[in-house]
């Protein structure tokens, strides 16, 4: 028999606090993870975020969410996005993850949206027929570096003896690009990075339109779901360590000293996103000119952008590192229950950082 379990904040952090969410055969949530879902400015106090399942007593699977909402017509509109959802195998094939979803769906009159999200994942939201696919982004992943010895084996296992020797052909590969890239510079324009959203910068934010406030960005800035470190918690599923992961805010200014842009970046693993870019098309310039700079010298491996305005001036540029580029899409499942609830019309004109994407 299924047993559901939700946690709101205060259960939530009495939950992990206390010890018991370690506990079991596997982890329902890290412990920095849960303290930056606490910490989430949009999330009220008694909004459910993991829903836990139990078969004859026993952790059979859990499902998170993220709490947001939107501002309409003056009125804020509570939603949630599907953070993670994971169900043991050992209890495969008793419906524990439709319960777990349909619980979520309950907690939140069906204002849920899932993005990013696994393959069995969407088989099985398309199973339960209460999703559609909506508002698209078309995006791009740009390549600096050559990585065979990353990417080879993992997608050919059977490579794995070759390591050696791609290793030795991206050396190789990597010694004429850095070559190439010699030519970018350090920008001779004023620019600024910084470890947080400062009071200038929350400024010019305002001017934009936003899901997010500065004061948001920075809650999850402090508080991030990946901790930097080789410590990989094999206990949780998702992601929770890696050995690089940081946040970077960028600050451009234009030649009278008015800060024209600012952006955060997020570096994991040589692998870089641009959850927020808060910039008028005459700024961009500047900002793909520091952008080239920082890619190449931080070594990036790959740039994943859905900013389409930026994306467009990255294709025109000559002097942008790229190597290589792939069209990507970001696809949105938003349930049937939630459209009913917004306007006709509505654009929820997203970031790339916005819902999840930002913390991992």
């Amino acid at each position: 028999m299924t047993e559901l379990k939700t946690f709101n904040k205060k259960q939530l952090e009495n939950f992990v606090s206390s010890g018991d969410f370690s506990s079991f055969d596997f982890l329902p949530i890290s412990a920095h993870r849960a303290k930056s879902q606490i910490r989430n400015l949009k999330a009220l106090d008694d909004q459910t975020l993991l829903v836990l399942a139990f078969y004859d007593g026993k952790l059979a699977g859990y499902v998170g969410c993220f709490p947001d909402n939107y501002l309409i017509d003056g009125e804020i509109f509570h939603y949630a996005w599907l953070s993670t959802l994971f169900v043991s195998e050992e209890f495969r094939g008793k419906r524990i993850a439709k319960a777990l979803l349909n619980k979520m769906f309950e907690e939140y009159d069906g204002n849920i949206i899932a993005t990013e999200f696994t393959k069995e994942a969407e088989a099985l939201y398309n199973m339960l027929g209460v999703f559609e696919y909506v508002y698209p982004k078309a995006g791009k992943r740009y390549y600096f570096r050559s990585d065979a010895a990353g990417i080879i084996p993992e997608k050919k296992p059977r490579t794995k003896a070759l390591g050696p020797l791609f290793q030795v052909a991206d050396a190789v590969v990597n010694s004429l690009i850095s070559v190439k890239n010699s030519t970018v510079k350090k920008p001779q324009f004023r620019f600024e990075t910084l470890d947080h959203i400062d009071a200038e910068s929350s400024e010019l934010l305002s001017k934009f339109q936003s899901k997010r406030s500065a004061d948001e960005i920075n809650v999850f800035i402090k508080n991030p779901w990946v901790l930097e470190g080789k410590k990989k918690d094999d206990h949780y599923l998702f992601s929770s360590y890696a050995e690089v992961f940081k946040y970077i805010w960028v600050k451009i200014y234009d030649d009278k000293n008015t800060l024209i842009t600012g952006s955060l970046l997020q570096l994991r693993d040589g692998n870089l996103k641009i959850p927020y870019l808060f910039s008028e098309t005459s700024g961009l310039d500047r900002f793909i000119e520091f952008l080239s700079y920082f890619i190449v010298t931080n070594k990036v491996k790959t740039l994943t952008s859905y900013q389409k305005e930026l994306n467009k001036k990255l294709d025109e540029s000559k002097k942008f590192p790229k190597i290589y580029e792939r069209n990507f899409e970001r696809r949105y499942m938003f349930h049937k229950l939630l459209i009913q609830h917004l306007p006709e019309g509505f654009d929820p004109r997203y970031q790339d950082g916005d819902g999840d994407c930002m913390m991992t």
